[in-house]
């Protein structure tokens, strides 16, 4: 029988790299997003290059009643979830916090936070339920540094940090694996999102230096996952060669 595994955020980025990655080994996948069409786009790509099935569910994190509804809607043998990637997430601005946008905030909060919360309480006790599962959480070296203006957006990352350790004491007893993995830059859709849809001043991040792409973070979180039983990666940061911290990059 095949492996299942539940991806959040799963329409662009690492989110869709992680859908390849884990289809290419096999697995059957549930892919969550906000948008219908291109989580029906992939799933017809991936069952037709590597024949997996693929069950697709439209809903925004941030609302806890879509999660729970649409999460608790799936047939039963679609709950036994070896794997939960929490992707979905994002930065809003890039303001210091006496400029902060209101809005910008409870979007990160509610998304970063809340909505990995929502989907984690639910798929959680599928895993109890069933005696196994690996719950890995997507955070950031805004995770483990604060940056100027990053303020809000790195506070939500060290929640995601701090919310890791967390359930990872609390579900020791059922055998449950829980993985951090920070990535530094990666180019994906993050600053243009961050941005607000400026494509030239997303692109500016990304200049004089060969960042990460979301197929290395797919990678990486397939290593971690593909680990045997009895070994679990905790926490791991993974950067661009050119990067050192958050703010430190080498730009030729």
């Amino acid at each position: 029988m095949a492996k299942i595994a539940l991806i959040t955020g799963a329409t662009a980025g690492i989110g869709e790299a992680c859908a390849h990655t884990f289809a290419r080994e096999g697995y059957n996948l549930i892919l969550t997003g906000r948008r219908m069409q291109r989580l029906e786009r992939l799933a017809g790509q991936l069952n037709e290059k590597y024949n997996v099935e693929v069950a697709v569910s439209c809903f925004d994190v941030r609302s806890k009643a879509q999660v729970i509804e649409n999460l608790q809607g799936l047939p039963a043998e679609w709950k036994q979830v070896d794997v939960l990637v929490n992707n979905a997430g994002l930065s809003q601005g890039l303001d210091p916090i006496d400029k902060g946008s209101y809005d910008d905030w409870e979007t990160m909060i509610d998304t970063n936070i809340k909505g990995l919360l929502y989907v984690s309480r639910v798929v959680s006790n599928w895993m109890i339920d069933n005696g196994f599962g690996h719950i890995i959480n997507l955070g950031s070296i805004a995770g483990k540094e604060v940056y100027p203006n990053g303020n809000v957006y790195c506070a939500t990352k060290h929640a995601v940090d701090a919310l890791n350790k967390g359930m990872r004491l609390d579900l020791l007893s059922h055998g449950i694996k829980v993985t951090a993995v920070h990535p530094g830059a990666v180019e994906t859709e993050f600053s243009e999102v961050r941005f607000k849809g400026d494509k030239e001043r997303a692109k500016k991040v990304y200049d004089g230096f060969e960042p990460l792409v979301a197929k290395d973070i797919a990678e990486t979180i397939w290593f971690v996952a593909s680990r045997p039983a009895h070994v679990n990666i905790n926490d791991l940061v993974i950067m661009p060669t050119a990067q050192a911290a958050a703010t430190a990059i080498y730009r030729k």
